[in-house]
């Protein structure tokens, strides 16, 4: 799939001039599910790591592997990102990087997906399906089930992006772990999580930690983020019993493989 993302660029970089951060000692990758919040776990890991060691370029993902391995040269250690399947050439490429998975609940990354394929910053092959030009309940289908030619299914994306990593040193994490633990900074649990995030980016938790995973996850500073999208349909907030029972039928297992029933 061919698509442009449009968006102003964040501030990120210089908001995180206010913090002394940390150097790698080892490559680390954020690899994701697409739409699964790469932007909120990349934004806020990038005010623990010192700026010189974030990757430059674009997002990283099979078709650019070449051209991006030095992303994970142990003697040069960078945090990069992007949406990496699994193969043989990514398994080796990945070997001695610290991997991080960031998954979704499929259900609502069917949501996430249709709400993104419907807005003004996606351009690309489906862009006849927006200002209604495909009711929005097929939509939502098609971001299940694939549109024929066009985009890939729930179970291939899903399968290649997390699963296939699952029995590798890969760290799953989820996004709804780390949403429920940015509205509850102020707790212990929420402490613990992001201590066990960075200690698997291989940084120590250091004391003004809830400042910058703060700065990191201001969703004024992500241009996907939902409420920073400009959708051109409605797109329902909760997946419909009828579409569950779809994601069921489709990928029957994959919600509680990965940890959501």
């Amino acid at each position: 799939m061919n698509a442009i993302i449009r968006g102003k660029p964040d501030n990120l970089d210089e908001i995180g001039q206010r913090f002394d951060r940390a150097r790698l000692a080892q490559p680390v990758f954020l690899n994701s599910v697409p739409k699964a919040g790469t932007h909120l776990i990349r934004n806020i890991l990038r005010m623990f790591v010192a700026p010189e060691q974030h990757w430059p370029r674009e997002y990283i993902q099979h078709a650019l592997l070449a051209r991006s391995r030095d992303a994970f040269d142990p003697k040069a250690p960078m945090i990069s990102w992007g949406h990496m399947l699994f193969s043989d050439e990514s398994a080796v490429a990945l070997r001695d990087v610290r991997h991080i998975v960031l998954v979704r609940d499929p259900y609502d990354w069917v949501l996430a997906r249709a709400r993104f394929y419907l807005s003004d910053e996606f351009q690309g092959n489906l862009n006849h399906i927006k200002d209604g030009g495909a009711a929005v309940e097929d939509v939502i289908m098609m971001m299940i089930l694939g549109a024929h030619g066009r985009v890939p299914d729930l179970r291939d994306i899903f399968t290649m992006n997390a699963v296939a990593w699952m029995g590798s040193s890969a760290v799953v994490v989820r996004y709804e772990d780390i949403v429920d633990s940015l509205k509850d900074l102020g707790s212990k649990r929420a402490e613990a999580f992001f201590r066990q995030l960075l200690a698997d980016c291989g940084i120590d938790l250091p004391a003004d930690w809830r400042d910058r995973v703060e700065a990191g996850a201001d969703p004024r500073e992500s241009r996907t983020a939902r409420e920073n999208l400009q959708v051109t349909v409605e797109v329902p907030k909760v997946l419909s019993d009828v579409h569950k029972r779809v994601v069921d039928f489709h990928v029957p297992g994959l919600r509680a493989l990965l940890g959501y029933a």
